[in-house]
């Protein structure tokens, strides 16, 4: 049952439910509050709660007299900082671009879950009474799923077996258990009492749960930086094995922000100097977007090999989604006779069985060449690839496991040569479908040499953003 409340009509309800619980006005010591919250989990007594969540809007002050309104901390300008990626987005998210707020009573709780696409989050407790928080080291979320998976959940609530299995019911945020069970287990948990006027920061794929103390109000939202590219191209990952709609497009992300941290890292003219704690989010940018661009180059030329042609499209177009996996197709994607919904490059198996052999089109993004060239670039650097390796080597998606050469011996050198030509008349007689063109670049197609193409100068600011296009011509 829904109902409507003003802002003090719910925070009257709420104290008159507390004063009547506990014939009294004033806040109650934390430790008693918690017991008195598991315990009524655990006998299934909970009176009813009730929660006003995820809405929409902000209680920071527009204020220029405001200190905290007008300073970075505003929860409405954090995802428009330099350093945040979710700037790079195209159209606003409520509750990840913009937050939320939400308002609780006496035992109001948030279930335990791990952020969308294991973002950042950040929580603002505006007025009112404490919360408790309980949170999981990142590291330690496999771990956490196991338990639930093994210890909490009865087997008729999971609709699959594997690791991913609790992870899909836990994005529903409907379980709450207590910490102890995790603490039984060997898994770390630590405990916040949040406070008005505090902040409470979540780390990536770091689980988290809690409840309120009595009437109180506080704000979220998600904010991401340069280190959670590797993590979020986990949650990607598991996204698409359980063919869930992917809230942000990863790859689009990556590839935007590699591009401009290699304008202020190579460009002649730049003077720019990035500051020393900035280097650790540097490098987790380039080592994501060198196994990108590995992968990419590398899927080029299996599917090449097959019989496939390759043709550009406008690097303006908007972002597809895989129709298999419903991961989005920045750089590339594929369409055939068999399939007229685009496929991204990571279903080989798929791809294989396709019969189509020359009628399969790859269309690949406007500025793949420097896209290809920064990520060369970025292997030069100290350290670069022996990291990407050991991310690949541990990385549980198959699609990467054969980046480097020595792991195959299918004769494929990274960064060869591909011979990819099909000009757009073909495309028309091969795809007897209009729409597939609506987006494709009114060139040529691409016949290039990237070793060639890392050689000579780097077109950066002509890469998509919104600049203009015109100088990242696709010949070397």
């Amino acid at each position: 049952m829904i109902r409507k409340y003003t802002f003090r009509d719910f925070e009257k309800m709420a104290n008159k439910v507390f004063s009547r619980r506990y014939s009294s006005a004033g806040c109650l010591p934390a430790r008693y509050l918690e017991e008195q919250f598991w315990q009524e989990i655990g006998c299934g007594k909970t009176e009813s709660v009730e929660y006003a969540c995820d809405i929409e809007g902000s209680a920071f002050s527009c204020s220029p007299s405001d200190q905290l309104g007008k300073s970075k901390w505003n929860l409405k300008r954090l995802s428009s900082l330099p350093k945040s990626i979710l700037r790079l987005l195209g159209a606003a998210i409520p509750g990840v671009t913009d937050p939320m707020l939400y308002i609780g009573m006496l035992f109001s709780l948030f279930a335990w879950h791990v952020e969308d696409h294991y973002l950042y989050s950040i929580n603002y407790h505006h007025c009112g009474a404490s919360k408790t928080w309980y949170g999981i080291p990142g590291n330690a979320a496999p771990d956490f799923e196991k338990v639930v998976r093994e210890h909490v959940y009865d087997r008729g609530i999971l609709s699959s077996e594997g690791d991913d299995a609790a992870f899909d019911v836990l994005l529903g945020k409907t379980t709450m258990f207590p910490p102890n069970i995790l603490l039984e287990h060997n898994v770390p948990v630590y405990k916040a009492v949040q406070k008005p006027g505090e902040f409470i920061i979540t780390f990536p794929r770091a689980y988290h749960s809690g409840f309120s103390h009595g009437f109180n109000c506080g704000e979220a939202v998600n904010f991401a930086i340069g280190d959670w590219f590797p993590l979020g191209a986990v949650a990607s990952q598991r996204y698409a094995l359980l063919k869930r709609i992917p809230l942000l497009p990863h790859e689009e992300l990556l590839c935007k922000e590699a591009m401009l941290l290699s304008r202020r890292l190579f460009s002649p003219n730049s003077e720019v100097l990035l500051p020393t704690e900035d280097l650790s989010s540097q490098c987790c940018i380039k080592v994501s977007f060198v196994i990108l661009m590995r992968f990419q180059h590398r899927a080029c030329w299996l599917i090449m090999n097959s019989g496939a042609r390759a043709c550009s499209y406008s690097s303006k177009a908007v972002t597809l989604s895989c129709s298999i996996c419903l991961r989005d197709c920045y750089v590339s994607y594929i369409k055939c006779d068999c399939n007229m919904n685009p496929v991204c490059l990571r279903h080989e198996t798929e791809l294989r069985s396709c019969h189509c052999g020359r009628k399969r089109i790859i269309f690949l993004r406007e500025g793949f060449l420097e896209l290809e060239a920064v990520a060369r670039k970025f292997e030069q650097e100290e350290g670069i690839v022996e990291e990407v390796q050991k991310q690949v080597f541990h990385s549980d998606d198959q699609c990467l496991k054969n980046l480097f050469p020595s792991t195959r011996d299918d004769g494929y050198i990274p960064y060869c040569k591909l011979n990819l030509y099909l000009s757009l008349e073909n495309v028309e007689q091969r795809m007897e479908i209009s729409e597939d063109l609506d987006f494709v670049s009114q060139r040529e197609c691409i016949k290039y040499d990237a070793e060639e193409a890392a050689c000579s100068a780097i077109s950066i600011s002509s890469f998509s953003l919104g600049q203009n296009d015109s100088n990242s011509q696709f010949s070397c």
